[in-house]
């Protein structure tokens, strides 16, 4: 075995899953299946239907599992129209590279919300702000915003290259700018990625160590945070999650934010991972057999980042470097952590 390569293999994924969850994975798919019939012509209202269905259903299935934390299931009513729309534009074939980051940054917005400042405390930390008015005194204003501390400032922010990196990025801003400290979270950067060559029943999730860039001590004890768009089979996070913990790694908690997740990624990573709590902004029904999710919002990965050439794959600073001086002056303090975790690393 390549000791620089750690792999992680489908068969044991769905040895997670209980005889529950492939019961309730079975009845989604033929309720899919039967949406599908109504695509070619267009059938709007039964489509609307079916989906309605699926909805429901899987609101069902979510409600007997309390570490699966739905946006449009867990929030009020009247939040669900902006999730709606949010993903509906990061789904439609017609929004480009610019409107696509625009609403990923939107999405994880509201899943730092979700997670973190959606409860109601009594306890309030104070940001005071000096602003431009300055007749006929220097003006200040004074926000309330909830007292977070002790939940974001024993965080690491976890990267599974290379879609994952820019909401990971937006992440760590969010809790930077509700410490009271300006926490900025440390990084663990681990290069993973499917073999995509296979299927979904006999699919392969690889880890190179040679390519990744973290010190276990750092991580042990911590509050883990993953940030990745997508969440079609949970392999990734299971596999660096089971990597950490093989060398003595004890997270005290983690934290997984998708934008989109299938069903079955989401059940597979609470199963596997003790202490595991999954926040999605919308949830999907099935998986095609190339382990994609259906319908889906396509490679989030190239959509946020751009495609890489298969003969010149980039690296994590050629990747930096593409997003431009816009979005390193807006991250500039989750760059420089970035680039001290690269360069102390190696």
């Amino acid at each position: 075995m390549n000791v620089d390569k750690i792999v992680l293999k489908a068969e044991d994924l769905d040895g997670y899953l209980t005889k529950d969850d492939l019961d309730d994975l079975a009845r989604l798919q033929e309720m899919y299946k039967g949406a599908t019939a109504h695509f070619a012509a267009e059938d709007k209202d039964a489509i609307i239907r079916d989906f309605d269905e699926m909805g429901h259903e899987m609101q069902n299935i979510c409600s007997k599992h309390p570490n699966l934390k739905v946006y449009s299931f867990d929030t009020e009513e009247g939040a669900h129209a902006e999730a709606s729309r949010v993903i509906a534009k990061l789904r439609s074939v017609n929004t480009g590279h610019e409107e696509f980051l625009y609403y990923s940054q939107r999405a994880y917005e509201m899943l730092f919300r979700l997670a973190y400042t959606d409860q109601h405390t009594d306890k309030k930390n104070h940001i005071i702000v000096k602003t431009p008015v300055k007749d006929p005194v220097q003006n200040y204003a004074v926000h309330k915003i909830p007292d977070i501390d002790h939940k974001i400032e024993n965080a690491v922010m976890c990267v599974m290259l290379r879609g994952a990196l820019l909401p990971s990025m937006i992440m760590s801003k969010e809790i930077e700018e509700y410490s009271s400290s300006g926490y900025v979270t440390p990084f663990a950067l681990f290069k993973i990625n499917r073999d995509d060559s296979r299927h979904e029943n006999d699919m392969q999730y690889i880890l190179n160590l040679k390519n990744s860039f973290f010190k276990l001590e750092e991580l042990d004890g911590k509050d883990l945070i993953f940030a990745d768009p997508m969440n079609a089979t949970g392999g990734s996070l299971v596999t660096v999650v089971k990597y950490l913990q093989s060398q003595g790694v004890r997270p005290r908690s983690i934290k997984f934010f998708n934008v989109i997740s299938a069903l079955k990624g989401s059940l597979r990573v609470i199963r596997a991972l003790d202490n595991c709590t999954c926040y999605t902004l919308w949830l999907d029904p099935v998986l095609n057999e190339r382990a994609y999710i259906m319908p889906g919002l396509g490679d989030a990965g190239d959509r946020l980042n751009g495609a890489d050439t298969h003969e010149q794959p980039r690296n994590i600073i050629q990747l930096i470097a593409d997003y431009g001086s816009n979005i390193a002056g807006l991250y500039r303090s989750q760059m420089r952590k970035i680039e001290q975790t690269v360069l102390g690393t190696l």
